[in-house]
């Protein structure tokens, strides 16, 4: 007899292949809206990008710009980033440069100081300190515009380093659209090759801005500006109808950027304008990072959703809108998928009818587990011209399959509350394989236990499968162990060691320093 259990685990394995089918065909069809539109907007952008390099007018004919560097505790990274901003090739005295720090610890002493060095250059330099975290990142830049005196406001967080010609390079792009409130550029990456940990984001990483922000903003899609690596124009942001910054989200960057384009502004993406960050070179830290995503995508998912559906805006963009904002649900879905597996095992023995239906399953696991290796690789094609993704996608497979513990509880931390503390991604000041340890750990994470525990019982469930004869699927299941294991594992609690406040330090590279990242080659 069918009891609720059979339902329920009939019913939550296939609602869950189904919703991973359908977020798989999203990105074929991404990768597909990418392809059809590529090759003409990046020739006509790269001309405008060339342009700004040979641009010879008067200093005071270009717009006064801001750039905004909202910072808490980075004394590991300051330096570096402030150096690299004020070298950006961009009149001085229509250069404007704000550095919003909440710090509370000895990152204020090295700004002020840095800041004075500057200015002895000629740089503007103005450090801005509110006294209290309120809001946030979102808070700091709010209140850092209420005072500038930029146009247009760049943004860069504490782990880049943008490139010399970034900002002019940006600011002509930008110049003869009125309705263009943002521009983002494409995140690159200072220490790819650290780690395996590193080439598995950095080629993630990659399938985003090689691929779906192209996508979206190349096809009229709405998009998002990534919080850094871009420059808004301060009329927009400012826009009764826009609001303003807003703290009530984790991601107050997807949120602007989707209350801007409901207001009738557009945003727009530069693949080949690139800008180096530093990755998370600790599975902690790219925990904290991740489930802060997680979080902040689906709080703007309840928020700005209903709004979106009601707006006089075509279907494609609402489905696309409604795909992208809840895109960390597949964390959920592939935990409930491993979590079902076992139990359905009993189904298919109780009724004969289910090995047909199972194997339709299957067909939606294979449609959604391939797409994002062929758009990451594609992605990597796109970028260097050669498909070097290849030797990095298992690995890339298995930190997703780890991650979907952490993913999974900030997927639900956003059903469930708005808001919540920012919590930063540590930096070290990592460039290329020249590795430093961060000064500032991440709270341990208490999910390696559960993460461990599902790993073992994945590799139960795949033997379990192997000898009921469904080797195909079984791999699935291999893959789960592995990375549950894997990511489990990496974030044990280890031994403590003397605090890295206090124990020396590898000093970051400067960004004379670092290798210089080339712009995206081929078609």
């Amino acid at each position: 007899m069918r009891t609720v259990l059979f339902w329920f685990v009939l019913g939550a394995f296939y609602t869950a292949t189904a919703a991973l089918a359908v977020y798989g065909v999203h990105l074929y069809a991404l990768l597909y809206l990418f392809v059809r539109r590529a090759k003409a907007v990046r020739s006509r952008q790269r001309q405008s990008l060339e342009a700004a390099i040979n641009d010879q007018r008067p200093d005071d004919q270009w717009p006064v710009v801001t750039t905004q560097i909202p910072i808490y505790n980075e004394r590991d990274v300051v330096e570096r980033l402030l150096e690299a901003v004020a070298a950006m090739d961009y009149p001085r005295d229509r250069h404007e440069i704000q550095v919003l720090d909440d710090s509370d610890d000895a990152t204020c002493e090295v700004v002020d100081d840095v800041a004075a060095r500057l200015r002895l250059r000629g740089s503007d330099v103005q450090v801005v300190r509110r006294g209290t975290r309120s809001g946030y990142k979102a808070g700091a830049l709010a209140h850092g515009l209420s005072i500038a005196r930029g146009e247009y406001a760049a943004v860069f967080d504490a782990d880049f380093v943008p490139p010399a010609s970034f900002l002019k390079q940006a600011i002509v792009l930008m110049e003869g659209r009125k309705d263009l409130a943002c521009l983002q550029g494409r995140w690159a990456h200072l220490n790819r090759h650290e780690s395996w940990l590193t080439e598995a984001q950095a080629l993630g990483i990659d399938g985003h801005f090689a691929i779906e922000q192209g996508a979206r903003a190349w096809n009229g899609l709405m998009m998002n500006f990534n919080g850094t690596g871009g420059v808004w124009r301060r009329s927009a942001i400012e826009d009764p109808k826009v609001g303003g910054w807003h703290g009530d989200t984790l991601t107050e960057d997807l949120d602007l950027s989707y209350r801007a384009q409901l207001a009738g502004w557009k945003l727009d993406y530069c693949l080949d304008l690139p800008c180096p960050a530093e990755l998370p070179g600790t599975i902690g830290a790219l925990k904290s990072q991740q489930r802060r995503w997680a979080a902040g995508s689906i709080q703007v998912a309840r928020k700005l959703l209903p709004r979106i559906w009601k707006a006089p805006v075509s279907l494609g963009e609402k489905v696309e809108a409604t795909l992208h904002l809840t895109h960390y649900s597949v964390a959920l879905w592939m935990l409930v998928l491993a979590v079902a597996a076992r139990p359905m095992l009993l189904v298919i023995a109780e009724e004969p009818a289910f090995p047909q239906w199972f194997w339709v399953a299957w067909i939606g696991i294979v449609i959604s587990a391939i797409a994002p290796s062929l758009t990451y690789a594609y992605a990597r094609y796109t970028l260097e011209g050669r498909w070097s993704a290849l030797a990095t996608i298992p690995s890339m497979i298995v930190l997703g399959c780890g991650m979907c513990v952490n993913n999974s509880l900030g997927v639900l931390r956003g059903l469930l509350r708005f808001g919540g503390e920012f919590v930063r991604t540590p930096k070290s000041g990592s460039a290329d394989t020249a590795k430093a340890i961060s000064r500032y750990q991440v709270a341990i994470s208490h999910t390696w236990a559960v993460e461990l525990l599902l790993g073992v019982y994945s590799m139960f469930s795949f033997i379990l499968y192997v000898m009921e004869g469904h080797r195909v699927f079984s791999l699935f299941l291999f893959l789960y162990a592995l990375g549950f294991c894997t990511v489990g594992w990496m974030s044990r609690p280890l031994p403590r060691k003397p605090s890295p406040l206090t124990a020396p330090q590898t000093p970051p590279l400067l960004p004379a320093q670092i290798p210089q990242i080339e712009s995206a080659v081929g078609d």
